[in-house]
């Protein structure tokens, strides 16, 4: 008795290619603004705390936006919404450009947060072109264009600073040229994935509002409970990215291109799990146990850079680092009081660099492994309301990023810089616990409700 192999256990890389080269291009704008932006605040003043709110207004934004955008793909077709989606995120970048103060910033991460479905409708198309067998491993390229996003857009944005003398502004002019060539590729390569006879076919709560259908999907035994551990650990990891720049700062005396550095070191470690690993240990293994795996490893990478020595880069110097922060060319003349604390000099070495580039690997490879195989159980169990499910899961995450940035930044302030990460590991060591009791009962119990 010979086992073959079925066309439905083999992806389809030709429908996936368009979406993930669509969504890497996408991405590298927004890579190219994450390692800047909390410093890109602070040369307005901004202290630890109104970071956290720029970093909330985002994800608060998308957690409006992106179940509605979800549905109407599920009901108009994936393209449409894709280009409005991106859309917004052009035009978001180019105000991100043109900002000459705090509010602008505010405005642009606003506009670009309302119009977030790009995520949610490429999820969606992927679902569509991917079976249960090869769905982890789609939405695992998916996730790989994140890491490839991380690793090219810190470099244009280390790049861009170079070139313009430490001008915040540039990389986002470069970044709305990398969301404009996007919408150019969508509206000319990217193929619908969604018939217009399947159009309209999700369940019967369909005109429920956003904030009613999110609570419909959590009553749901087993979809409810992966789509509560999606916000929960995001609520953990989302602090973790958004103040890991500012982190680096007060620890390790490190500037915006160093963060990017950081990311871009990060970054790798994503595309190997995400574009590799994962359909291989989600096949061997299963979702379950790469959930598990995720949350153990996320845990212990926050709790070692809760605990990186306080040690500055060789050549460090306090002194031009305030001056980078406000005395670039498009700040002349404008005085500026730097509210993140900055570490003194004379305390100089390798060590501190070190540790966080260990602890950047267990926490990479967790939050690589978790999303997709959350996502992937949730798609498996949606009940022919994919799209509005992933735009459910989207929408958790992006309330989860939207409330950790004022948790975490007012923890980082009150209780110094280490705290948020030493917190977030701790509890995230309890969430994989309470996973490892409540998810296969869960999953045990959809199953056996499951028609057929």
């Amino acid at each position: 008795m010979t086992t073959a192999v079925l066309p439905e256990d083999k992806l389809d890389f030709k429908r996936i290619f368009p979406i993930f080269v669509i969504v890497l291009v996408d991405l590298l704008g927004l890579t190219i603004i994450i390692p800047l932006l909390p410093l890109y605040a602070a040369t307005y003043g901004a202290d630890a705390f109104t970071i956290g709110l720029l970093g909330a207004s985002y994800p608060l934004m998308q957690f409006i936006g992106a179940p509605i955008l979800g549905s109407l793909s599920d009901r108009y077709g994936r393209k449409r919404v894709l280009v409005i989606s991106q859309l917004g995120t052009f035009i978001g970048f180019m105000l991100l450009g043109l900002a000459g103060s705090l509010w602008m910033l505010f405005l642009a991460r606003i506009l670009d947060g309302l119009s977030g479905a790009n995520i949610t409708a490429a999820q969606a198309a992927i679902t569509d072109s991917t079976t249960e067998k090869t769905r982890a491993q789609g939405l695992g390229l998916l996730g790989a264009a994140f890491g490839l996003g991380f690793i090219i857009g810190p470099i244009i944005a280390f790049a861009s600073l170079a070139l313009s003398n430490n001008n915040y502004h540039i990389p986002a002019f470069v970044a709305a040229g990398f969301s404009l060539v996007s919408i150019i590729l969508t509206v000319v390569w990217f193929k619908e994935t969604l018939p217009a006879e399947k159009r309209g076919q999700s369940s019967d709560h369909k005109g429920t509002p956003g904030l009613g259908r999110i609570l419909m999907a959590l009553r749901q035994p087993f979809v409810g409970t992966l789509l509560l551990l999606m916000f929960l650990q995001q609520l953990i990891f989302g602090g973790f990215e958004n103040l890991i720049p500012l982190f680096n700062l007060s620890r390790l005396g490190m500037n915006a291109s160093g963060n990017a550095n950081i990311f871009v070191f990060v970054g790798i470690i994503i595309v190997l799990v995400q574009g590799y690993f994962i359909g291989k240990w989600s096949r061997r293994f299963g979702e379950r146990n790469l959930i598990y795996a995720g949350l153990a490893l996320l845990s212990l990478g926050l709790i070692l850079t809760s605990i990186t020595p306080g040690q500055t880069l060789p050549g460090y110097s306090k002194a031009a680092m305030v001056a980078e922060l406000t005395q670039g060319e498009y700040r002349q003349g404008e005085a500026t009081t730097i509210s993140v604390p900055i570490p003194e000099d004379g305390n100089d070495g390798w060590l501190g660099l070190a540790w966080i580039l260990v602890a950047m690997i267990p926490a990479a490879v967790g939050g690589g492994l978790l999303s997709p195989s959350i996502n992937s159980l949730l798609t498996q169990n949606a009940s022919g309301d994919v799209g509005g499910t992933l735009g459910i899961s989207t929408a958790l995450v992006s309330a989860a990023n939207a409330i950790t940035p004022i948790i975490g930044s007012a923890i980082f302030q009150v209780l110094g810089s280490t705290a948020p990460f030493l917190i977030g590991g701790i509890i995230l060591a309890g969430l994989y616990f309470v996973a490892r009791s409540s998810i296969p009962a869960a999953g045990a119990a959809a199953l056996q409700s499951s028609p057929g």
